[in-house]
């Protein structure tokens, strides 16, 4: 399956932030729900050239994060769309953009973080080669949250 990357635009923006809602628990990434992410979100300067909205068969999927912390390590961020989420479709998406990643800048590792609680999320990583680094405790949506370092190997 082709995917195919474009840089997010404010109107690609502003309808995952208001309209991507997810079920249950991972409400918790619903973007409005933390007012500083969403501000970052819906900033044009802020997303820069490290947005991107992921399109297959001519439908958005998801979105990615691409963060050059240091040279040859890449932190990615991702967001699949609410309907396509615990349908299998996780660990292609996140394949595609790790891919994505090396090709563009061509990294030594990639890493990521992820909700404690999200065990889906961090089985799918896992998969896909993903190793847990280690563990913190992080101020987010009205509370203090434990997140996991994962990062992988090129």
């Amino acid at each position: 399956m082709n995917y195919i990357f474009q840089p997010m635009t404010q109107e690609q923006a502003e309808l995952i932030a208001y309209q991507w809602k997810y079920q249950d628990e991972y409400s918790f990434y619903d973007i409005s729900v933390d007012p500083e992410d969403l501000q970052e979100f819906l900033d044009e300067k802020h997303r820069a050239d490290s947005f991107f909205v992921v399109y297959r068969n001519y439908e958005m999927m998801g979105y990615f994060v691409f963060d050059e912390k240091e040279r040859g390590v890449i932190n990615i961020a991702l967001g699949l769309k609410p309907e396509l989420t615990g349908k299998g479709e996780g660990i292609r998406f996140l394949q595609c953009g790790m891919k994505y990643a090396q090709t563009k800048y061509a990294p030594v590792k990639i890493t990521l973080s992820v909700a404690a609680f999200n065990t889906r999320a961090i089985k799918v990583y896992e998969r896909a080669g993903f190793e847990k680094v280690n563990t913190y405790i992080q101020e987010t949506n009205g509370g203090k949250y434990e997140f996991i370092n994962m990062c992988y190997f090129i």
